[in-house]
C-alpha cells in the first residue's frame, strides 16, 4: 500500500490516488458519524412537520459556502454538494422518525 503524502508532496498517481482514496475512507466516516446526529433529531423532535426546517437548511448551506470561500474551494461548491447532503439529511431523518414511532 502505498504511503498517504499531501498533495504537494505527490509524484506519482499512485500518490494521488492513495491520497483521494484514503480521504474519501474518512468523508464515509465523517458522513456516518453526521448521520449520528440526524438519528438523535429525529428522537427529540416531538413533530414531524419540525424535521424539514428551511431557515435551518439555508443557514447550514450559508456555513459551508462561508467555510469553503475562506479555504479557497471554487465558488457554488460547498452549495451544490450541501444541498445535496441536507436533502439526503431530511429524508433520512423523516424516515428515522417514522420508524421511532412506528
Amino acid at each position: 500500500m502505498t504511503a498517504v503524502k499531501p498533495g504537494a508532496d505527490c509524484r506519482t498517481m499512485l500518490e494521488v490516488r492513495a491520497g483521494v482514496d484514503s480521504l474519501d475512507r474518512e468523508l464515509v466516516a465523517l458522513l456516518a458519524r453526521r448521520f449520528a446526529y440526524m438519528d438523535a433529531a429525529a428522537r427529540i423532535k416531538p413533530l414531524r412537520d419540525q424535521v424539514r426546517d428551511e431557515a435551518r437548511k439555508a443557514q447550514v448551506i450559508a456555513n459551508a459556502a462561508t467555510a469553503a470561500a475562506a479555504a479557497g474551494l471554487p465558488a457554488g461548491l460547498a452549495e451544490s454538494l450541501w444541498e445535496t447532503l441536507v436533502e439526503a439529511s431530511i429524508a433520512y431523518e423523516l424516515s428515522a422518525w417514522d420508524r421511532n414511532r412506528g
